[in-house]
């Protein structure tokens, strides 16, 4: 879809002769310099900070320069300061219809302009506020209200985006409290495993140590036993040995 924001930058509004800086800084905005613009706006502010000519003028410099917060604080200021004005004059029964208008009027070109601020800034909740808020003081303007559909329509597309994102987070959260539980799970197994693992090893080496044990007590007996067998042997021999060696006696004559 492409977008196209209508926005209101059409210089200062009713503007006085001696107003100098202020028409040197228009003659600068249209040119395009708006750095050049934009000094000469500040200077107006600070000699007359209640001059509201200046402070709109200097957010649309702003706005041109692409800086959306200072562009915004501009706006809001005119915004007040056109605010009390309206109230007075709707106040005041010798105020003239066609002074409340023109009021009305700048205070919608405002509003619109603080709208097309949030709008570049895809900040589409604020954006469609203002344009309301532009349009309840100028019904009749067609840009406001084209910007105020586009707006609504990029709001609720934002709005589903965000919803889809907080419904993929939530799955992606969901999952990974099920892969947690799964790893915690698995983690308790090879736990309970490793355990068991241990403990076989355990009875394992217990049994090899009863087997070497018993092995070691047979093997000693076997070897007593071939001892005391050797032992019997030997002796049998050694007596052997000695009958063979027994000295005859001497025949007994018999006298």
């Amino acid at each position: 879809m492409i977008c196209m924001i209508a926005a209101s930058m059409t210089g200062a509004f009713a503007q006085r002769s001696d107003r100098s800086f202020i028409r040197k800084g228009n003659r600068m905005f249209e040119d395009s310099l708006f750095i050049k613009a934009e000094e000469n706006y500040l200077k107006a502010v600070d000699m007359n900070p209640e001059l509201y000519e200046g402070t709109y003028n200097l957010g649309n410099s702003y706005t041109a320069q692409q800086k959306p917060n200072e562009a915004v604080e501009q706006y809001r200021k005119t915004a007040n300061a056109l605010e009390l004005k309206k109230k007075e004059l709707m106040e005041n029964p010798e105020s003239s219809p066609k002074e409340l208008n023109r009021c009305k009027e700048d205070l919608a070109k405002t509003y619109h302009n603080t709208g097309v601020v949030y709008h570049m800034c895809e900040q589409y909740d604020k954006a469609v506020e203002s344009y309301k808020q532009a349009l309840r003081n100028n019904p009749q303007d067609d840009e406001t209200r084209y910007n105020l559909i586009l707006a609504q329509r990029m709001l609720q597309q934002q709005q589903q985006d965000q919803q889809q994102q907080q419904d993929q987070n939530k799955d992606q959260q969901q999952q990974d409290q099920q892969q947690q539980q799964q790893d915690q799970q698995q983690q308790q197994q090879d736990q309970q495993q490793q355990q068991q693992d241990q403990q076989d090893q355990q009875q394992q080496e217990q049994e090899q140590q009863e087997q070497q044990q018993d092995m070691s007590q047979e093997n000693a007996e076997q070897i007593l036993e071939a001892a005391m067998q050797d032992e019997k042997d030997v002796q049998e021999r050694v007596q052997e040995q000695l009958m063979k060696v027994q000295p005859k006696k001497p025949l007994e004559k018999d006298w």
